[in-house]
């Protein structure tokens, strides 16, 4: 089977019950392209939102990996386990008490805001090159120092005794499953998270979203080229830094890998470089002494839009 140079981000809906890394295997092997990443991994247990970087756009997939996300969940207030969520052991079993919603207003209110947050021994940080979940699995617990994170939303979606449904909108490296265990010590009564969904990745949203089956019926019924209607330019994944238009002169001189001065630019931090057709370039870094660095640039033979 002959691989094929593909470049864009692809926004697969992904199901749930399946790893990260196997439902990219699948969509590189449907698109039958060279090279594919994820950004962002989700677990067996969450679906949704799972952006998936080919060819040149793995260049950019830092930019998602640093963008705040956006969940509902849904959460089983009286139970823990060992994971924090519904695949794990039951720890421990309490009775629920008939709280009033103002109750759990009140207990949100302290998560909301820059908060500090200690990972889960089921995560896949590393701890000396192994994944903490693989020595949680072994009986190991390492000590895990907290981070700090803000979380901008989270609101009760639906309240019923012991179910819980919260929308989340928190920055990177938040862990939705230790929040709701979190959560659920701060109740009294212990939680864990027997559904997850992610809507939102940086500037990605639910409504852009494209399914497994969608992918393999299309493939199928109109050939692999079809699916490459379905992914976005390259440049999609990079906001929240300001667009320098270039010159072709300064164009020219970045492609080379030198620093250029680039009227109006900001004084530190990342730049998103545009040609003056409005093509997508890069990204640059200030340098201290006020030129543009190229840092990232895309492949003379992409099509960088």
């Amino acid at each position: 089977m002959n691989k094929r140079a593909v470049d864009g981000v692809l926004l697969l809906d992904k199901p749930k019950g399946k790893t990260s890394n196997l439902v990219l295997q699948i969509v590189k092997r449907l698109f039958r392209a060279q090279k594919a990443g994820h950004s962002g991994s989700l677990d067996p247990l969450a679906s949704g939102l799972l952006p998936i970087c080919f060819g040149e756009a793995t260049k950019f997939s830092r930019f998602l990996l640093e963008s705040d996300k956006q969940y509902q969940v849904t959460a089983l207030l009286g139970v823990r386990t060992d994971t924090g969520d519904s695949e794990g052991c039951i720890l421990e079993e309490r009775t629920v008490p008939a709280f009033s919603e103002s109750v759990i207003e009140t207990v949100l209110e302290s998560f909301r805001g820059d908060i500090l947050q200690v990972p889960s021994m089921y995560s896949a940080l590393k701890h000396q090159g192994q994944p903490l979940y693989k020595l949680a699995r072994q009986g190991i617990e390492i000590e895990r120092s907290a981070r700090a994170l803000t979380v901008h939303t989270l609101e009760i979606l639906e309240y019923s005794h012991t179910i819980l449904r919260l929308e989340i909108k928190a920055s990177k490296g938040t862990y939705v499953r230790t929040l709701v265990e979190d959560i659920g010590k701060a109740l009294g009564c212990g939680a864990h998270v027997v559904e997850l969904r992610r809507l939102g990745a940086g500037p990605y949203t639910a409504d852009q979203m494209i399914s497994l089956e969608t992918l393999e019926a299309v493939a199928a019924e109109q050939g692999v080229e079809k699916l490459d209607e379905f992914l976005l330019p390259l440049g999609t994944s990079v906001v929240g830094v300001p667009n320098m238009v270039l010159s072709d002169a300064a164009a020219f001189y970045l492609r080379k890998g030198q620093p250029v001065i680039l009227p109006y630019a900001p004084s530190k931090g990342w730049v998103k470089l545009i040609l003056k057709d409005n093509r997508f370039l890069g990204v640059g870094e200030i340098l201290e002494d006020g030129r543009v660095a190229p840092r990232r640039l895309t492949a003379e033979t992409a099509v960088p839009f």
